[in-house]
């Protein structure tokens, strides 16, 4: 299968910012920088996620007719090319079969310099890539964990949609599972641990259960490793041991709190420790910004209290949706804030969210984005 959809001609954005954001949609890749858009690549398919090291792009795409794949470019997307065969697939014994890739996820820690590409796919499961995502390999002992028959689809479905490798110990490995919730192996995948302590499974008779959180993201706090932030359906929560227990800091609804907790994405700043970012939904049944006003909220103060961040959004009739990966902030300064909606604007902003202006506008359904280095 090859990279057979190039770009159309680019269009201009509506922002002069000198930015580069890969935008994944429902209908293909468009790369936009400095105001202007080339896209789509990969026209009419799904591209749910997307990982950057240096020039070298990975993109997971979803064919309509051929299914899920990985797209790689090593030119900073002037060009792609795709594996012969589907790379990322189940062994025949293992029964089932990928109905989509979740998440893309370089792990530098490989022995020989080239790093490693991990993968996240629906039915929740992870693979891993040595050879830059050209063919991966199922990680056996996730599948075969026993609670893994017992957990059940999210809204979206069953999928492994975080992949989080640990800084300063290179044998951990923490996973985020809608709705199996919190995973973690502390020897380089041999064995997995359920980490959902203080998580409320909201949706079971039980919320206080080990495992079958519906966990929705996590990001790294940049406090350290261990340090992390996680958005629940329902609850904005926080953990400072590396998942081994978890706090809730959201709040809906007092004073110094969120609008509502309910949400998908959750992003945390790369150098100043204790401040994250939420796009709150108004409920489970309501997948939309609260009361048509569209927000971000920002802590800065690991949760005790949240600000809304609205300069430049719609403050009104914006019925908008923000997923899990629509989310993503820069690596450096700026450290720019980009999200992209389910209605196909892509707003940014520069200081870290105290004003925004709209990015891009008329793609279709947003999935992902990524800020390009």
């Amino acid at each position: 299968m090859s990279a057979r959809s190039g770009p159309s001609a680019g269009f201009r954005t509506r922002a002069t910012d000198h930015l580069a954001v890969a935008v994944g949609t429902t209908k293909g890749l468009f790369l936009i920088s400095d105001g202007v858009a080339d896209g789509p690549w990969f026209k009419g398919r799904e591209v749910p996620a997307f990982v950057q090291v240096g020039a070298t792009y990975l993109a997971a795409t979803t064919d309509p007719r051929f299914g899920p794949w990985v797209a790689l470019s090593t030119d900073g997307g002037a060009t792609w090319s795709e594996p012969s065969a589907r790379p990322v697939a189940f062994p025949e014994e293992a029964g089932a079969s990928v109905a989509r890739i979740w998440q893309l996820h370089f792990d530098a820690r490989s022995a020989d310099g080239d790093p490693v590409v991990m993968a996240g796919v629906e039915p929740a499961a992870l693979f891993t890539s040595s050879d830059l995502g050209g063919s991966f390999r199922l990680a056996d002992s996730l599948w075969s964990h026993p609670h893994r028959p017992l957990w059940e689809p999210g809204g979206g479905g069953l999928g492994l949609h975080t992949i989080l490798t640990h800084g300063d110990r290179p044998s951990r490995i923490l996973v985020g599972i809608s709705t199996g919730g919190v995973y973690r192996s502390d020897d380089d995948g041999a064995s997995w641990t359920p980490k959902n302590k203080g998580i409320s499974a909201v949706h079971l008779p039980n919320p206080e259960v080990e495992f079958g959180q519906c966990v929705h993201k996590i990001a790294v706090d940049a406090a350290g490793p261990d340090a992390l932030w996680l958005q629940n359906h329902w609850g904005i929560y926080r953990s400072v041991d590396a998942g081994d227990s978890w706090e809730n800091v959201g709040w809906p609804g007092e004073e110094r709190g969120v609008v509502s907790d309910f949400g998908f994405p959750i992003v945390a700043h790369p150098v100043e420790p204790a401040t994250a970012y939420v796009f709150p939904l108004e409920s489970d049944e309501y997948r939309c910004s609260p009361g048509g006003a569209c927000r971000v909220y920002r802590t800065t103060d690991s949760g005790a209290s949240w600000e809304p961040l609205g300069n430049g959004l719609p403050a009104s009739h914006a019925h908008l949706t923000v997923l899990r990966d629509a989310f993503d902030i820069g690596r450096e300064p700026p450290y720019p804030l980009v999200f992209g909606t389910r209605t196909g604007q892509v707003y940014a902003s520069a200081d870290g969210g105290e004003n925004w202006r709209l990015f891009v506008d008329y793609l279709p359904p947003v999935l992902c984005t990524r800020v390009l280095s």
